[in-house]
């Protein structure tokens, strides 16, 4: 394992966390790409469980580098806060780094991001109203405040009160808000730059010559492929990559120096927020998914929409990430179900169609089509093998490898790391 991306496959919450986690302890170095405080991660690890946002999930393992690449916008406030929960649960920050190239995100983004978001009333994206889209607008109109102006007190002050004042004029005369007070948000920002200075880097250079010296680096994915902003369910997706193509920008590494990519996937489909969702279920066993699975979001704690598992998805993300293998999760949570349903393809009219379409309307018009298998009676949450697995559960996982057309590498029976079976 010298270089390894772990990406999700789906609409993200596939539990990226605790694989990424099991993986660490075989890593030198832990990478996050993309996204931001609007992604999280639970880990649960040594009795303890660890809720994540911006920090990567293998920092739970003490010999770990870990490192925030140029691709994730940082809310310094969130970072510090997460580090102190941290350190009251015992788990040292000090190999933690953060790139100098990170834009950061400012509470004028907040701000435009709750604003927005009203202002579009029905027609809204569904943020967490965290700023990481006004952020990242920021960034792609080089207006953007870095980590290495954070750390220049001169270029910081004179980039806030510009961009202040810009801001301002949108919140108040395009959205009737309240502006934002410059001053404040440099006094509270200069005393975040004083405890994240030492953690300050190049963060390119470093992992360059981590790799060049042969340690093995593992790339953390947050969110999933079908929010990816080229490539996901446009207009509700994030703002960033969250592709294996997104690692090598969010993180200044070439394609080639990646070796293998795990997409993490859950026994059955969840999303969170607006937009088409083909296998999306309305009834008991789709309610029974969510309390079984603890369908929750990390972040918001909005309840999950649940359905079954999409094959049609997972391959495009196989195709769209190069992916070298799967990890399925939760396949525990589907115990108990008589009967289980994969989707093999859509069917839209008279048409089938077998890979997942670009456009939103067209997604909208796709009803899926479905394959029909036996379900498993018992907890497996116990299963130390994946041979000890229900003979209808490992039928279960080799119809999803052919469908998807990818190998099965690990199976999750449970959220804790002995509750992963590496085949």
């Amino acid at each position: 394992m010298p270089t390894k991306v772990v990406i999700g496959a789906q609409w993200g919450d596939e539990g990226k966390g605790k694989i990424v986690d099991i993986l660490a302890g075989m890593s030198d170095v832990v990478v996050r790409s993309q996204g931001g405080n609007n992604a999280g991660h639970t880990v649960e690890a040594n009795g303890e469980q660890y809720k994540l946002r911006l920090t990567p999930s293998g920092i739970i393992n003490k010999n770990t580098l870990c490192i925030i690449g140029n691709g994730v916008v940082v809310s310094p406030k969130v970072l510090l806060e997460e580090m102190d929960m941290l350190n009251s649960k015992g788990v040292s920050t000090e190999n933690l780094r953060l790139d100098l190239r990170a834009h950061l995100i400012m509470p004028y983004h907040i701000v435009i991001d709750t604003l927005s978001e009203k202002a579009k009333g029905t027609g809204d994206i569904g943020t967490t109203k965290s700023g990481i889209g006004p952020c990242y607008m920021d960034k792609a109109e080089r207006i953007g405040i870095r980590v290495c102006d954070l750390m220049n007190e001169e270029v910081f002050v004179k980039k806030v009160r510009e961009n202040v004042k810009i801001k301002n004029a949108i919140i108040e005369k395009i959205y009737g808000g309240e502006g934002v007070d410059a001053e404040e948000i440099i006094s509270d920002y200069l005393g975040y730059a004083k405890k994240l200075k030492k953690y300050a880097a190049d963060t390119t250079a470093i992992l360059y010559n981590e790799i060049k010296a042969g340690k093995k680096v593992l790339f953390e994915g947050a969110q999933g492929t079908l929010l990816d902003i080229d490539l996901g369910t446009y207009p509700y997706v994030t703002s960033s990559h969250p592709v294996s193509g997104g690692v090598c920008i969010g993180t200044g590494i070439g394609p080639t120096m990646i070796d293998e990519c795990l997409g993490v996937v859950k026994a059955y489909t969840t999303r969170v927020g607006k937009g088409p969702f083909p296998t999306e279920l309305f009834d008991k066993t789709g309610d029974e998914i969510r309390e079984k699975g603890f369908e929750y979001g990390t972040v918001t704690k909005r309840p999950r929409r649940c359905g079954w598992f999409d094959a049609v998805i997972v391959k495009f993300a196989v195709r769209t990430s190069g992916l070298t293998s799967l990890s399925v999760n939760k396949i525990d949570t589907l115990s108990g179900i008589d009967k289980l349903k994969i989707c093999v393809a859509y069917k839209k009219g008279d048409e089938i169609i077998s890979e997942f379409p670009p456009s939103l309307e067209e997604l909208a018009l796709c009803e899926p089509v479905y394959e029909e298998f036996d379900g498993w009676n018992g907890d497996i949450s116990g299963v130390k093998s994946y041979d000890e697995l229900p003979e209808n559960a490992k039928k279960y996982i080799s119809r999803i490898e052919e469908l998807c057309d990818c190998k099965v590498s690990m199976v999750g029976v449970g959220p804790n790391r002995e509750q992963n079976l590496v085949r």
